[in-house]
């Protein structure tokens, strides 16, 4: 598509009004039908990512005939066409200016007219042939206009009768090429559309088909209607209309940059002007001459005049009854064209860039690993300077802002001290990376000459998500790296200039080996559901924040394992027989030292013999002195006369200096409380009671258990694992703090020598041996992703 608009500069007051200023125009655009005569639409700006989509106050809702007819082509999809009714009146009720482009006329004429016809020839043929002769009747080709002529009622009441069920009006508008050619016809279409607009009507447009030219000869439509036109017609509309989005839905998902279906077919997910060359075009739908090729002119033409277009799939049963709201809520469906290219890649193509040098770090020496992080640990306090600086900035603009709370600007915040322990921290791991890759757990002699080993290996590409905590960036980064897994960051605005300096030195670090592309920071506006839609390219994501954000991470992921904790509601359970000096203690810093961290006690359990003691008193005085609010469970307030403000919930997770506390009989109901109302993560009990706390230690079912020490003591460098990515409170793989045992997985190696399984049948020549061997390195230095 080339066009060129050349205009002056105006002025006028009613944008209701089209404005006589085009001084000349050429335009080469789709054939004749789309040639932009008279008087036009002043150019503006179509929006520049999907995100801003949910601005879109107007919008034009072109329905395919893939889209609105039954797979048979005679008759109408009556589920689709009810769930895009439903959601087109949601938007309209929102406040949003909705408009229909529509197909099916012709699919709902040939239904009614078939039927006639069928009918017609039954009773003729058992007057004049006998029934004999019934079954060998063939219906004829139905000619288009006639169908449409015969199906364009039926179609409108159609939609009224559905969207009547949301109080929503309609009205029909049958339009023809010489609409939009003469003047004044275009001047009442826009005038009567505008009005419609204004009183909170859905105008139903369509071409009139019963007048048009036939369309060109195709043995596999048999009349059915031209989606090309309607492409043409609703593209015409929308920017004669000033539209903000315009939403085409066909039975496809959107552009791919090969015919769909091919092996190396992939879903476009921006298209850009002058991207026509990187792709190529399929057959074209069941339905329709027009294809994909003129929906991407459409769109382009659409583009340049200032609407912003989707291309997205209407057949679908599993999106369709949400796929116009989420393309309108700025979600990654279809193909979004865009006219603003942004600088940098893609997240895909970040998402490309950071495998295919992942498997390289995978394959480099264990000591090249440990190089890199040592120079990272370097750079970390070779330029604090230039990293506190940007976090400096970040500080700024969130104290400014004041949005947020004390205990996340605590965590935002970076000093030298903290700084120098990250340091400490990563060369731990670097000592850590020599023998982490290609460990042989197991190696087993099968038979003469094959031999297994089971080997440790990387699980692939990562996506880690975390919120304004920038210190997890070089840690994450560093058990990516010791592993050998590739990394996608994506990090909170709230430290946006820290991260970015931060993974620039790990980048650089990266360099010294060639892998610096293995970490990728995405720096588009990207949301984390769509990222957490690339299934096919992503292995596991790991999210460091707040529970709101695992949660909806973990619903998002439907095809990524997702390794962390929705909650850290830990527990600590004061026995019968705790030392006091213990007891306030561990109480204090459970709760007290970082009240914002997940392994924060939220629960305090007391025994019942404890109640009205001095132990009990001092418990209470301790967390006063501290500012902790209590909640009493439902039993610690039976007991009291005036009790601190109920718990509204056994199950939550304060962040803050407050804390539930309960009463209980014995050390077994504590762990049934616990079991009942905890989340897995960290549980402790205070006791001098060997036996008791061992049973506690042995029967609790949560990923840390501790005896005489704070929760606070599940991390990963408390561990001495160097770091981690995260507390894991899963069941299978890892478990706990996980550091770089936790992002490794194992794959089979089998050396033989010609062997066959039929070697080993019952007239073979060879026995199983299956032979354990020691296990130590593997005979090779380097090895491959392939997990």
């Amino acid at each position: 598509i080339e066009i060129w608009w050349l205009w002056r500069p105006f002025e006028y007051s009613d944008r209701q009004e089209w404005p006589s200023v085009w001084s000349s125009a050429a335009v080469n655009a789709v054939g004749s039908e789309m040639l932009f005569c008279g008087q036009g639409r002043a150019h503006s700006s179509s929006f520049a990512h999907r995100s801003e989509l949910r601005q879109a106050k107007r919008i034009v809702v072109k329905l395919g005939s893939a889209v609105v007819t039954r797979g048979d082509e005679c008759g109408l999809a009556l589920g689709r066409l009810a769930s895009i009714v439903e959601q087109v009146a949601m938007l309209q009720n929102q406040g949003r200016e909705m408009m229909i482009v529509t197909s099916g006329a012709v699919a709902f004429g040939k239904q009614r007219l078939r039927h006639e016809i069928l009918l017609s020839q039954s009773v003729r043929q058992a007057l004049h042939s006998g029934h004999s002769q019934l079954n060998d009747m063939s219906l004829p080709v139905l000619e288009a206009r006639a169908c449409a002529a015969a199906g364009q009622s039926g179609l409108m009441a159609l939609y009224e009768a559905m969207f009547t069920q949301y109080s929503t009006c309609t009205a029909q508008v049958l339009v023809t090429n010489l609409d939009f050619h003469d003047d004044q016809k275009r001047q009442n279409l826009n005038s009567t559309l505008r009005e419609l607009l204004r009183m909170n009507i859905v105008p139903i447009i369509n071409t009139n088909d019963a007048v048009v030219p036939p369309p060109e000869p195709n043995s596999d439509l048999q009349g059915v209607i031209s989606i090309k036109d309607n492409d043409s017609l609703a593209a015409r509309l929308a920017v004669e209309m000033k539209a903000d989005l315009l939403i085409a839905l066909s039975d496809v998902e959107g552009l791919y940059n090969s015919p769909p279906g091919t092996d190396d077919a992939k879903l476009i997910d921006i298209f850009y002007p002058g991207d026509q060359q990187s792709i190529t075009y399929g057959t074209k739908s069941r339905v329709g001459i027009g294809g994909m090729e003129a929906k991407v002119k459409a769109a382009l033409w659409a583009l340049q005049g200032g609407t912003s277009v989707v291309i997205a799939n209407g057949t679908n049963p599993k999106v369709t009854g949400h796929v116009i709201t989420d393309i309108v809520e700025g979600k990654k469906v279809g193909t979004f064209f865009s006219e603003f290219k942004p600088a940098g890649p893609s997240v895909e193509e970040q998402t490309e860039m950071a495998r295919s040098s992942g498997r390289t770090l995978a394959s480099l020496h264990p000591v090249q690993r440990s190089e890199i992080i040592c120079h990272l640990a370097d750079l970390l306090t070779e330029r604090k300077e230039e990293i506190l600086a940007a976090n400096k900035m970040d500080m700024d603009l969130a104290v400014s802002a004041g949005h947020l709370p004390p205990a996340m600007l605590k965590r935002l915040s970076l000093s030298p001290a903290k700084l120098n322990s990250l340091a400490v921290g990563l060369r731990q791991i670097a000592m850590a990376a020599q023998d982490s890759v290609g460990r042989v757990l197991r190696r087993t002699r099968v038979a003469h000459n094959l031999e297994l080993e089971q080997i440790t290996v990387p699980i692939g590409l990562l996506l880690v998500i975390f919120e304004a905590r920038p210190d997890c960036l070089p840690q994450v980064s560093t058990l990516a790296i010791a592993s050998g897994n590739a990394l996608l960051l994506k990090g909170g605005k709230e430290a946006a200039n820290t991260n970015r300096v931060l993974h620039q030195l790990t980048q650089e670090a990266l360099s010294m080996h060639g892998v610096k592309e293995a970490v990728q920071m995405v720096s588009t506006r990207e949301e984390v559901e769509d990222l957490c839609r690339l299934d096919k390219m992503i292995d596991l994501i790991v999210p460091r924040g707040s529970s709101q954000l695992v949660r909806d991470i973990q619903r998002a992921a439907k095809g990524i394992p997702v390794l962390g904790h929705s909650e850290g509601i830990c527990h600590v359970y004061v026995d019968s027989e705790a030392s006091i000096d213990k007891v306030i203690k561990i109480v204090r810093d459970s709760k007290c030292d970082y009240p914002a961290a997940c392994n924060a006690m939220e629960t305090l359990l007391i025994h019942r013999d404890i109640l009205r003691t001095p132990m009990f008193d001092q418990i209470i005085d301790m967390l006063r002195t501290e500012r902790v609010k209590i909640h009493a469970g439902p039993r610690f307030a039976s007991y009291l006369t005036f009790s601190p403000s109920e718990a509204k919930s056994m199950r939550t997770e304060y962040g803050e200096l407050e804390c539930c506390m309960e009463v209980v009989d014995s050390m077994q109901e504590a762990i049934e409380h616990i079991h009942k109302y905890g989340s897995s993560h960290t549980d402790v009990i205070i006791t001098e009671n060997e036996d008791t706390a061992e049973k506690f230690l042995q029967q609790l079912d949560s990923a840390c258990v501790f005896w005489n020490a704070s929760s606070r003591f599940a991390d990963g460098y408390r561990f001495g694992l160097g770091a981690e990515v995260g507390i894991s409170t899963a069941r299978i793989h890892a478990r706990g703090p996980v550091g770089l045992e936790g992002l490794l997985t194992t794959k089979w190696v089998l050396r033989g020598d010609g062997h066959t399984v039929a070697d080993f049948s019952e007239h073979g020549t060879m026995k199983y041996l299956h032979e354990n061997l020691p296990a130590g390195q593997t005979k090779s230095l380097k090895y491959s992703t392939s997990a």
